[in-house]
């Protein structure tokens, strides 16, 4: 299996998660079939290490990558399933690196994919999404993933629980603020403002996006279903 490497890139004294280009490249062209070879890989050698946190970090992550794109082609019962399979590899790799907010941070992430994917465990997987992504952002406040991920998760969040747009967009221009280069953060922005009804700015948004990564799916599908005004 090729090997991947997690390099972390350090932007105005911040650092973002870079993902491997193999990895990368299948979740922005929505390729399920390499997403599903490459996940299948990586919990293959997480199990076969269960010691080994980085392993185990590897494979959730895959599985988080693997659950977002299942989620944007409205694959709920899959996403679900990939979201589950990820929970497990990332709380045996925060079981082994409690002190990492990265860690803590894909856990969290992955909790609450489960959530779009099935609401009627929002009662159960909320509450690992809100404390493992509150401890990330105490470990690691310098990650713009960690506040990105903070904000997705307040966006899915009810207003009702202290979520809601207007606090996921606070989130979100915090992780640019620390990374302007995010293309993540920019495409969330771009969804958020377009739930506030800014849509003007979300399409500027989107295509800031789109100019940091053209080759996203997702982000092209976003920007078509804004409106102009």
């Amino acid at each position: 299996m090729r090997s991947f490497l997690w390099l972390p890139l350090t932007v105005v004294a911040a650092w973002a998660v870079v993902l491997p280009p193999g990895l990368k490249q299948a979740r922005d062209a929505q390729d399920r079939a390499a997403l599903d070879r490459i996940a299948a890989g990586l919990q293959g050698a997480a199990q076969a290490k269960p010691q080994d946190a980085q392993a185990q970090y590897r494979a959730a992550l895959a599985e988080l990558v693997r659950a977002e794109v299942l989620m944007e082609q409205r694959d709920r019962n899959a996403a679900r399933a990939a979201a589950e399979a990820g929970i497990r590899a990332a709380e045996r790799a925060v079981g082994q690196r409690p002190s990492s907010g990265e860690y803590r941070r894909v856990l969290g992430a992955l909790c609450a994919q489960v959530i779009p994917a099935n609401p009627l465990m929002g009662l159960r997987y909320g509450k690992c999404a809100l404390a493992e992504v509150s401890r990330a952002v105490e470990l690691e406040p310098k990650s713009p993933d960690v506040w990105l991920s903070r904000g997705v998760g307040n966006f899915y969040l009810p207003e009702s629980f202290g979520g809601g747009a207007e606090p996921a967009l606070k989130d979100i221009e915090k992780a640019l603020q620390l990374d302007p280069s995010h293309a993540d953060a920019w495409l969330w922005k771009g969804i958020v403002l377009r739930k506030l009804n800014r849509n003007r700015e979300a399409r500027q948004a989107i295509e800031r996006s789109l100019k940091l990564n053209p080759s996203r799916v997702w982000a092209r599908q976003q920007l078509e279903k804004t409106p102009a005004q």
